[in-house]
């Protein structure tokens, strides 16, 4: 029997398969990339995502994040979704497995894009966009937490926020306190670490009270988007 991550994989490439305008969106513009911080790796393109953390490093991993996350919004948001989340224009890549069956399909369609009886429904944005930024998305994409994925931690988040922004938490306990809170965000593709407000909250935060409202804004941004 499929495991609930193979029936979302197959669920996806189901809904890439649909006929008529639910994937017309060939009219996108890819937009450039900057992909500078990021590590070479070769013209010819890879099966398997080289951004993750257990590949390329943590670092690595999140400058990847970040780009991809850019990457993504610039050129993917108008039909698969703001921050991944498909409205049912196009599939839903969050579900994509972080795995290498995964990554291939990701490959493929991002190199040539999809064409149905002579109508372009996705550009091919891989001569475009390269490599590195290609998996860059991708890996923005299998990062993304599942829905819900915080809502257990939501009075304590809030708590968090307003001693934040009272300037009367303790910046480095708290910073700690949000990583293991984010260790336990799961991603619906089932990469082992999700970037979600907590992780990018505890990103900035330090002892240091200036950081505190960046951190508290990101907090309540991301607990605002979850509503």
């Amino acid at each position: 029997m499929l495991d609930v991550r193979n029936r979302r994989f197959l669920a996806a490439l189901l809904l890439a398969c649909l006929p008529g305008p639910l994937l017309a969106h060939g009219d996108v513009t890819p937009q450039p990339v900057n992909t500078d911080a990021l590590p070479e790796v070769g013209e010819e393109w890879l099966t398997e995502n080289p951004y993750r953390a257990e590949k390329a490093g943590e670092e690595v991993w999140k400058a990847a994040v970040k780009i991809g996350d850019s990457g993504f919004n610039q050129n993917c948001a108008r039909c698969h979704g703001l921050g991944a989340v498909s409205g049912g224009l196009a599939p839903d890549l969050r579900f994509l497995e972080a795995e290498e069956y995964g990554d291939e399909w990701f490959a493929e369609r991002f190199q040539h894009g999809y064409t149905q009886d002579g109508t372009t429904k996705m550009p091919a944005f891989g001569p475009v966009l390269g490599q590195k930024a290609g998996w860059a998305i991708r890996t923005y994409i299998e990062t993304r937490p599942e829905d819900g994925a915080l809502d257990s931690h939501t009075d304590r988040l809030r708590a968090i926020v307003a001693d934040l922004e009272a300037g009367t938490a303790d910046g480095v306990a708290v910073k700690e306190e949000l990583e293991q809170i984010n260790s336990e965000v799961k991603t619906f593709s089932g990469a082992p670490v999700a970037d979600s407000t907590v992780s990018r909250a505890a990103e900035v935060l330090s002892a240091d009270k200036a950081s505190f409202k960046h951190a508290a804004e990101l907090l309540s941004l991301g607990l605002s988007a979850a509503k």
